[in-house]
């Protein structure tokens, strides 16, 4: 890896940011011009790709390089991550056409992307900051938009003061281990795993819980369901699946390449499967189609830090090829709800009564999505859980891996719950029910095309990770 500082190394290596931040830049000038409702999308959609087609080839050439040494480094490896999240950025603009018509949406999601790709190839906890804040910041923002319930400020407020919480816990974490090791390097966080200092310790715990939070893993999820339900339907998408994403991307580069040892072994082991049992338990009771998949991305993110346990050799791969697969399925339900002038009932989950006979296309894609979360072959869900519980089962925790399979049986109920109601339920649609648009119906088929590929070919897909 190269460590000396020069322009071509800083353009080559962040240059999937630096699209990002010309597609950012030339937004705002469209909006002051007032062009931006216009093309604003379009230049969103050009910047993405673009940024995702650079991360693809940097990662294939393959380039390596730390253009800014101690702060800021990539891998092939971390080239193939960014490009795969900045690639299920692309439904989300796709989806949001019809809810956002200004730029706002596209600056703000933007911008939040640009802090996930600083997560996964941060060498300091100063650019880890960072790109956290970046990536929610913007987020804070995005729930407000297209405001359609009451709801909407008290979940981007709940969202707000927990992720500030979540900041302030990390700063604190980031602070003692500075103050026990004298670094603000990542790699210091391996090394403090295996640590008897009681200062130190209580960083790691700290650390840990931050991003736990962020995560919304029990005890610290309750602002998962509200902000969800709050926010509109791609902005909920986004943070279910590229939010998620990135967080665990950020775990990924702090663990590095550290088994867990020690104390902190039972801190992954138990509050993962309480949010595997508990995101599932009670995301059966729910009525909103939002929050059920937000209560059941509380439980997949027990499923991913599940992964922590295992080696840290192949940890990096059956992380990302599980977001990869959960996001995308999770992308395609949302891709094709139909639409309605009101939020709540499009929301609900009654609205896919009888789905299937007003919109087939619809009513099979959301069961494809359900079956796949509820990790059923051979959608690609069974293969990403499959990844994780081998890994922990390898580990020597076969007791936990057992009866975290069994927390994930709960969820099968629901997910066939929504297949019942969209096959099996009579319903009519309501007075102003429509068919998804014809960008998000095109989202939809990319989300297809992502799950067809990783369910018929997950050994080439993980070949490439």
């Amino acid at each position: 890896m190269t460590s000396s500082v020069n322009a071509q190394d800083a353009l080559l290596a962040m240059l999937p940011e630096h699209l990002l931040l010309g597609g950012i830049v030339l937004v705002i000038i469209m909006e002051v011009l007032g062009r931006g409702s216009r093309s604003a999308l379009w230049v969103a959609l050009g910047a993405v790709i673009a940024s995702s087609a650079a991360a693809f080839w940097l990662s294939n050439v393959p380039y390596a390089a730390a253009p800014f040494a101690g702060q800021f480094s990539v891998t092939p490896a971390i080239l193939m991550a960014k490009g795969a999240l900045l690639a299920l950025a692309v439904p989300v603009l796709l989806m949001s056409r019809t809810e956002f018509s200004d730029g706002e949406f596209s600056i703000l999601l933007l911008s939040s992307l640009y802090g996930l790709c600083l997560l996964p190839s941060a060498d300091s906890f100063l650019v880890m900051f960072l790109g956290l804040e970046l990536l929610a910041m913007p987020v804070y923002a995005l729930v407000l938009l297209a405001f359609r319930r009451p709801q909407s400020a008290e979940s981007a407020f709940k969202y707000l003061v927990l992720s500030g919480a979540a900041s302030a816990t990390f700063l604190m974490g980031v602070s003692l281990l500075y103050g026990a090791t004298g670094s603000m390097g990542v790699d210091v966080f391996g090394a403090a795993l295996a640590s008897s200092d009681i200062m130190t310790r209580t960083a790691v715990v700290l650390l840990l819980l931050a991003l736990f939070l962020k995560a919304a893993v029990v005890p610290f999820h309750a602002w998962a369901p509200d902000t969800y339900e709050g926010a509109s339907i791609p902005v909920t998408a986004y943070m279910a699946t590229l939010t998620k994403g990135a967080v665990l991307l950020a775990a990924v580069r702090l663990f590095a390449g550290a088994n867990v040892t020690g104390p902190l072994v039972d801190l992954l082991l138990v509050l993962p499967l309480v949010s595997i049992v508990w995101g599932n338990l009670a995301a059966i009771k729910q009525q909103s189609f939002r929050r059920m998949i937000a209560y059941s991305s509380i439980a997949h993110a027990g499923y991913l830090f599940y992964a922590f346990l295992g080696d840290a050799e192949g940890r990096m791969q059956a992380v990302l090829f599980y977001v990869v697969a959960y996001s995308v399925v999770n992308l395609l339900a949302f891709a094709v709800m139909p639409q309605n002038d009101s939020d709540e009932q499009r929301d609900s989950l009654d609205a896919l009564k009888g789905l299937y006979h007003r919109n087939p296309f619809a009513a099979a894609m959301i069961a494809i999505a359900m079956l796949s979360l509820a990790g059923l072959p051979p959608f690609p869900g069974f293969a990403a859980k499959f990844l994780i519980f081998k890994n922990v089962v390898a580990a020597g925790y076969t007791t936990y891996a057992v009866l975290g399979l069994v927390g994930s049986y709960l969820g099968i109920y629901f997910y066939l719950r929504v297949i019942q109601l969209l096959f099996m339920t009579a319903g009519e649609a309501a007075p102003s029910e429509q068919r998804a648009g014809g960008m998000a119906r095109a989202a939809g088929v990319l989300c297809l095309v992502g799950t067809l590929v990783l369910a018929v070919l997950p050994g080439w897909v993980l070949g490439r990770m």
